[in-house]
């Protein structure tokens, strides 16, 4: 069973690696893009659906008895009992603005537990990757969550969406603030979750995300040391849900916090 997952994270790599330089290419040619709002603050362009399309067809030639669940198209149902969940760009708002700070998730679950993730950043050549019980890499160097002892001392990453109200993140901004914190957003979770894996951000929080962005990123951070909120992943590719996440100096602090401005 261990060559099975060590396989799917080989190939999660490459592929990620592979579907992000066909995105660069898109990148490159922002003026010919056909871009659609699917809500507020939530684009989507040809690129994602083409890049999705090509991750799709690598899978299908790789794993064809595996499910996919990705963000552009319907899922997959699967018979060997792995998903791959799977956002091919994530931070499309920038990506169609000419901001670099976008990345490919790609996700692999065993029945209700992520095994495999990689998050490739094009714009940095850094691809974050993880394997269930092998720790975190950045390049294929470990990475470590932050050992701060506090919220004042470091930045911490906040998500927000169209689909949670304003005000439950802004409760949380007027918290962390007051308490001498510093807020991080750059309008990709996926990328803001790795950036707490390596340490740079220290801690990460969302009212809801959906399970394309997040799961891979948050088997980074608990393989780089980092904490996580307990979650069914079957829950969260059906309905999506909050994410919390950072070092266990301060986890139980950002959960309470959370907790007060969520609820």
């Amino acid at each position: 069973m261990n060559d099975q997952f060590q396989d799917r994270l080989e190939f999660a790599k490459q592929t990620a690696r592979e579907a992000g330089k066909q995105a660069m290419v898109f990148f490159n040619s922002i003026g010919d893009l056909v871009i659609e709002s699917k809500g507020a603050q939530d684009l989507v362009s040809d690129a994602d659906r083409d890049v999705e399309t090509f991750i799709r067809n690598e899978i299908a030639r790789s794993f064809p008895d595996d499910g996919i669940v990705g963000e552009e198209f319907e899922n997959v149902v699967g018979t060997s009992d792995f998903t791959w969940v799977i956002d091919p760009i994530d931070g499309t708002a920038n990506f169609v603005t000419s901001i670099p700070q976008w990345c490919v998730i790609i996700a692999c679950i065993y029945k209700d537990t992520i095994k495999i993730g990689a998050i490739f950043e094009p714009g940095a050549d850094e691809l974050f990757s993880a394997m269930q019980g092998n720790g975190a890499f950045l390049n294929d160097k470990p990475i470590s969550v932050s050992a701060t002892a506090g919220l004042n001392h470091g930045s911490m990453g906040v998500g927000m969406n169209g689909r949670t109200e304003t005000r439950l993140v802004m409760n949380l901004l007027e918290e962390l603030t007051s308490r001498g914190g510093v807020f991080f957003r750059n309008a990709s979770g996926g990328l803001m979750l790795c950036y707490v894996a390596a340490g740079r951000l220290i801690g990460y929080a969302e009212p809801h995300m959906n399970a394309w962005d997040c799961l891979a990123g948050q088997l980074i951070i608990a393989e780089a040391g980092g904490c996580i909120e307990k979650q069914s992943v079957s829950e969260m590719i059906e309905a999506g849900g909050r994410v919390i996440a950072g070092p266990p100096s301060i986890f139980d602090e950002l959960v309470a916090m959370a907790d007060r401005a969520f609820n």
